[in-house]
């Protein structure tokens, strides 16, 4: 009797269709995968790693594949080493922030890149912490901080660093007084970075660039080293990235082989993979470069592309009304998702009253397919274009007790008591830290006040030292009261003594519960009557046994080297822990069913945080010009087509019901707001939607009676006192509460402004004249805010 012998070939081309064959076992010039919603990407790039290893002998160390999240990494590494064993686990398979902390490890020390003076330990700030820093940079430059925000002025050096402009290029290109003051802002935010050997978020992409680009023959090391390279969501990478990217894979790097040590030969490029869909490039905001993935054939003119247009998620429905919405962009490359998973359900519509009809609509309809097709509340997933339009969906849904979770509240890496334990272990490892170090230095109270802090910063400027550095000859600083000074020696007792620890290669765990212990942090919670603390203990136990599944996990830390990781003798230390922490994207988490109920909870979430994922029922909401197209996007055509291009993320994340809704009527700066249906709604096929409520069956203008599961949240005017939505009686009342009138300015769309709150901004839209006058103005990181030009503290620039 003869057996069947399976071959590591059919073994890994199996259950492919013959593109995606095609993709995995492709070989030479650089090749872009177009690859649709649900198209099976992420079985592409295992499948193509595992031939990689298995069938073109290539070594697990030769290959770098760049994701997104630290969640995909971990799924595709886990992937391939199902299928190829644990030899997969020398790959570099993480995010660019990852890839380039790791480089960064190896070879930043004594280089002079950034202002030189960095250390294989830099700390790496967040968002928080940056903006902690940004702060204190301002207030040493004296700069109004009403009118000079940390927020915005990060954001504007955030835009700088990702198109690798440095502080001296911001500088010489400043136009106005208040782009000086913000490049200023960035020279000394920058000088702080350095001298708390820290390094943020962009730094990371920029300077590994900036160091490929200085010096070539360490460039040369890492196109020798990665001679495969795959790129997942290509179609959101910014210029840094793109630029990453190119000086491992480009071909013409000219420009930069005279500085080639030694006159060596420069390395041919290596086999690049990249794998992306313009059709969901839905990140502008972030600096994401649509252009990166359309121009591919022009940057590698040998290149191959092949598209992968079978959807393995999606009713054809489904997929017949998204190929309609973004067949309406230009310059697209043409495809057309197909399935055949049959026909499926129509798309249901509907026309509410106003928001909270919406809300109450998109309720009962849960209701509905829970008890007469047997799903579950988490297999329903509520979009919307704003935070701001969860809040009907929320209060309708706690009336009526429909269980749901909002994903964009307070992170666990994000919370107080969290970030508190954090910033000891980071303060253990680079004392440098100066933002750390200045967060601690009082917390948990330990007598160490504002005015100590300031003597102990001036000796630090005096002496030219590092704050800790200060901290240690603290009896140096004049001025520090005795009592002041017992307790800071105290506190660098404390370090000192939990410093010995790390030194000595103790575990991660084992320090965080010494630091939690001798810094009397846990101490304070437990003694305190506070029940938010009681939570707050529990979150630091959690916080514990992350570090201790850390400490107990054999996979190495992003900065390990891949010979110890292949002879298994990887030392786990608390640098690889805070780095792990570090990195870990907010996209990551996604609500879990509470309690160990498999029912779920309903996940409502804007479109922007639903890209990557699916559920087996969508309700897409909102959908109407100026809320979904954003109303920025209206007179502007790139703008209008990425909103088109998240509507079609939208659309495609329901694999088997499809529910899309409108408001006649929002309430909007205290008056009703009408807008028209969107023009996505216009651009939908008629014969695929069964409306179940129309525009012609408006029944009411103010909201309905919640008491009986359909009326307003508490607080609001019920059916017996039903307030009037007269836009005469709410413009009177808006205006007997408004402050004085101030001189109104006169804006046209492109002008840039200055707002008290929210810095620098440039102006979208005008709507109305004089005293009605209103402007939507994009603030950037603040967003787009519209506002009323008779009261909004706007000032033209």
């Amino acid at each position: 009797m003869s057996t069947t012998q399976v071959t590591p070939d059919s073994r890994l081309l199996e259950g492919l269709n013959d593109p995606q064959r095609a993709a995995v076992t492709h070989a030479g010039a650089p090749l872009l995968v177009v690859a649709g919603a649900g198209s099976g990407k992420t079985r592409v790039l295992t499948r193509r790693i595992a031939w990689l290893i298995d069938e073109r002998k290539a070594h697990p160390g030769s290959i770098l594949a760049i994701t997104f999240t630290n969640k995909a990494a971990a799924e595709m590494k886990e992937r391939v080493e199902d299928l190829v064993g644990k030899r997969a686990r020398i790959m570099w398979v993480s995010t660019f922030h990852s890839a380039c902390v790791r480089i960064l490890r190896k070879e930043i020390a004594g280089l002079d890149i950034g202002g030189g003076g960095f250390k294989s330990n830099f700390s790496i700030y967040d968002a928080a912490d940056s903006k902690r820093l940004m702060t204190l940079v301002l207030r040493d430059l004296d700069l109004d901080p009403k009118r000079y925000q940390p927020s915005a002025v990060l954001h504007w050096v955030s835009d700088h660093k990702n198109e690798l402009r440095d502080p001296d290029d911001a500088v010489k290109d400043a136009k106005n007084g208040f782009e000086e003051a913000y490049a200023s802002a960035y020279v000394n935010y920058q000088r702080r970075l350095r001298e708390a050997n820290a390094l943020d978020f962009d730094d990371l992409i920029m300077t590994t660039v900036q160091m490929f680009q200085a010096f070539p023959d360490i460039r040369e090391n890492y196109r020798r080293r990665f001679r495969h390279v795959l790129v997942d969501e290509y179609q959101d990478t910014n210029h840094a990235q793109y630029s990453l990217i190119h000086q491992l894979c480009g071909q013409s790097l000219e420009e930069h082989d005279e500085a080639l040590a030694g006159g060596a030969e420069r390395v041919p490029p290596s086999e690049l993979m990249v794998v992306g869909d313009a059709d969901q490039s839905i990140y502008a905001f972030r600096g994401a470069d649509i252009r990166n993935i359309l121009d591919f054939e022009q940057d590698f003119p040998d290149a191959r592309t092949i598209l992968l247009e079978q959807n393995y998620r999606s009713t054809q429905t489904i997929l017949n009304a998204a190929n309609a919405v973004i067949g309406n962009n230009r310059g697209r490359t043409p495809k057309r998702l197909w399935s055949d998973a049959g026909d499926g359900e129509r798309i249901v519509g509907f026309v509410a009253d106003d928001g909270y009809d919406e809300a109450r609509f998109v309720s009962e309809e849960i209701d509905r397919l829970v008890d007469e097709h047997g799903l579950r509340p988490a297999d329903v997933a509520v979009f919307y274009r704003t935070n701001a339009q969860s809040r009907a969906f929320e209060e309708v849904f706690i009336r009526t007790g429909q269980p749901y979770k909002v994903v964009g509240g307070v992170r666990f890496y994000e919370r107080r008591e969290v970030r508190d334990a954090l910033a000891y272990l980071r303060v253990l490892v680079n004392t440098a830290d100066e933002v750390s170090l200045r967060r601690i230095l009082n917390t948990p109270k330990r007598g160490i006040g504002e005015r100590a802090e300031a003597c102990v910063a001036a000796l630090a400027d005096r002496e030219r030292v590092t704050f800790w550095e200060a901290l240690v000859r603290a009896e140096e600083a004049p001025g520090l009261a005795t009592r002041s000074l017992k307790n800071i020696q105290a506190f660098v007792g404390i370090i000192q003594e939990l410093q010995s620890m790390v030194a000595a290669d103790e575990r991660p765990d084992v320090i965080l519960e010494s630091v939690l212990e001798r810094s009397g942090y846990l101490a304070e919670l437990e003694a305190s009557d506070d029940p938010q603390d009681d939570t707050r203990v529990e979150n630091l136990a959690e916080l514990v046994a992350v570090a201790r599944e850390f400490a107990e996990d054999p996979q190495p830390g992003p900065s390990a080297d891949p010979a110890e990781v292949e002879a298994g003798t990887v030392a786990v230390g608390l640098g690889d822990f805070l780095e792990r922490v570090a990195l870990v994207a907010d996209a990551d988490q996604i609500p879990d069913s509470p309690d160990g109920d498999d029912s779920g909870v309903v996940t409502l979430m804007t479109l922007h945080t639903a890209k990557g994922l699916e559920f087996p029922v969508v309700f897409l909401t909102g959908l109407e010009d100026g809320v979904f197209p954003h109303q920025r996007s209206l007179g502007d055509q790139p703008e209008l087509e990425e909103e088109r291009r998240l509507a079609y993320v939208g659309l495609t994340r329901a694999q088997q019901r499809l529910h899309v809704s409108r408001a006649l009527v929002r309430s909007a700066w205290g008056a009703p707001v009408h807008n028209p249906a969107s023009r996505f709604l216009d651009e939908l096929p008629v014969d695929l939607v069964d409306w179940r409520r129309t525009a012609s069956a408006q029944t009411q203008w103010g909201r309905p009676d919640l008491s009986s599961g359909q009326g307003a949240p508490l607080g609001s005017p019920t059916a017996t006192g039903r307030r009037n939505f007269s836009s005469a009686a709410l413009r009177a009342d808006a205006a007997a509460k408004a402050k004085p009138a101030r001189e109104i300015p006169q804006l046209d769309p492109g002008d840039r402004v200055l707002h008290d709150s929210f810095g620098m901004g440039t102006v979208v839209s005008v709507e109305g004249a004089a005293e009605k006058a209103v402007a939507s103005i994009d603030f950037g990181s603040e967003g787009v805010k519209r506002l009323l030009l008779r009261y909004a503290p706007v000032e033209k620039l």
